[in-house]
């Protein structure tokens, strides 16, 4: 069993000779994608003797993980495990998220800091980013997580070979689970232990959290559309029904138009049926491009 360790990494000479170290003990074969970084980061990875990918300029974290998983169908790798390089990841979990692959159990393992004590570690504003865009993520999943944006993950080969992506920042992270659920690929989650050692991340936290909640939506607005605009379509449905019958007694016992309820019962109405026609179009044209995909493949 081919065990590969992917690694994306800007500006992280002062870690990446000491991580390569250790999971070599561990891996059969080891990827740094250097995104553009302008210190010795990819010089050093290459001094090493593993393989190193080098974008000319820093794309971002989405980019380097899909030059990592492009990487791995080209190598052939049995297991991918992507581990992040700033030193928040302990090596000793490589083999508990690896595990239920190893055991047939799941095709992508999500390591999660909110499955043990690790959960404390994590700083508040990070938690509560993380639960709401994690709280959206799975309304597109079949089974549900704890740690969508988690960056310790294990890939299966089956799901390397079928997954293709596009988000070049940190939404890159949902939209892999929302296309592994749909490809029908099964999602587990094993605990892991994090550590945080002073300020691990260079990105607005505000910032940051929007890009990538609005990454979640998009994505699962295509994954999903009759749930995504379906269920707000039932609301306002059913907001519209009400308000109709509101009019209608009002009409009924005093006999004129109620302008207020009569607006609300139509606005929500029209609300509604564009968004069945929404649900209807998007869910036939995702459809149409996945069955393309499929006769191409």
């Amino acid at each position: 069993m081919r065990i590969t360790i992917g690694i994306p990494a800007y500006n992280e000479e002062k870690n990446i000779a000491k991580m390569i170290v250790k999971l070599k003990k561990i891996s059969d074969e080891i990827i740094v994608c250097n995104d553009g970084s302008s210190d010795l980061t990819g010089e050093i990875a290459e001094k090493m003797g593993v393989i190193v990918i080098n974008h000319e300029k820093n794309l971002g974290y989405g980019a380097g993980i899909s030059s990592i998983i492009k990487k791995s169908k080209e190598i052939d790798t049995d297991i991918l495990v992507t581990f992040d390089a700033d030193g928040q990841h302990r090596i000793e979990d490589v083999e508990t998220v690896i595990k239920p692959i190893l055991n047939g159990d799941a095709d992508l393992v999500i390591g999660s800091r909110f499955l043990n004590t690790s959960e404390k570690e994590v700083p508040g504003y990070r938690k509560i980013g993380i639960n709401i865009i994690t709280k959206v993520t799975n309304s597109g999943l079949k089974e549900k997580i704890t740690d969508s944006q988690s960056g310790f993950r294990a890939y299966s080969k089956k799901l390397i070979s079928n997954l293709d992506t596009s988000n070049l920042g940190m939404g890159i992270s949902t939209e892999i689970l929302i296309k592994t659920s749909s490809l029908g690929f099964k999602i587990a989650e094993v605990p892991i232990t994090i550590i945080y050692e002073g300020k691990t991340s260079t990105h607005n936290p505000i910032s940051h959290g929007t890009s990538v909640l609005f990454s979640t939506i998009k994505y699962t607005s295509i994954e999903h559309p009759l749930k995504f605009y379906g269920i707000p379509c039932l609301v306002f449905f059913i907001i519209g029904i009400t308000f109709t019958g509101l009019s209608i007694d009002y009409y009924t016992e005093v006999g004129r138009i109620n302008p207020n309820t009569t607006i609300i019962a139509a606005g929500t109405t029209v609300i509604a049926v564009l968004l069945l026609i929404a649900s209807v179009l998007f869910y036939s044209l995702t459809n149409i491009v996945k069955d393309k995909k499929f006769r191409e493949d």
